[in-house]
């Protein structure tokens, strides 16, 4: 069931269409699952209002809501610089202290490239597509119900 709600962050204005410096990204639920899509314009950044939120950030503070599965969909986004690539690490470890998973879908060839390459790619689930990642969250959480 896609309950399709629009979060609370917006995309980043349409202004420059550089590769990835900084993308702006939207907020979802599914199943669930928070689905943060990319809209592929650059840094990774999530707009709260008028203000820009560093991904880590905006993680943190949808664990602290308790909303720790998270599924970041980077279709279209060709390039991360090494900021970037420092916010997916950093996003990956808040997420796993927290007790929460985060899961990639939806990489071109060229980032799952860079990130393999970087070896950024081995700190995350990679998913081809939309329903197997949501569906894999369900079955990790009967597997680490308490």
């Amino acid at each position: 069931m896609h309950e399709g709600k629009q979060g609370r962050f917006s995309s980043a204005d349409n202004r420059a269409k550089k590769p990835m410096t900084n993308i702006g990204i939207k907020e979802r639920r599914v199943e669930g699952v928070t689905i943060l899509d990319a809209d592929g314009q650059g840094r990774i950044c999530l707009r709260f209002g008028a203000s820009t939120v560093p991904l880590p950030k905006a993680v943190q503070s949808l664990l602290e809501e308790g909303q720790n599965h998270i599924l970041l969909n980077l279709a279209g986004v060709s390039y991360i610089d090494a900021g970037g690539l420092r916010e997916l690490v950093s996003t990956c470890i808040t997420v796993n202290e927290n007790g929460g998973q985060i899961k990639v879908v939806h990489l071109t060839q060229e980032l799952r490239e860079l990130m393999a390459n970087t070896k950024v790619l081995t700190l995350f689930d990679v998913f081809e597509n939309e329903s197997q990642a949501v569906d894999s969250f369900s079955s990790c959480t009967f597997a680490t119900a308490r």
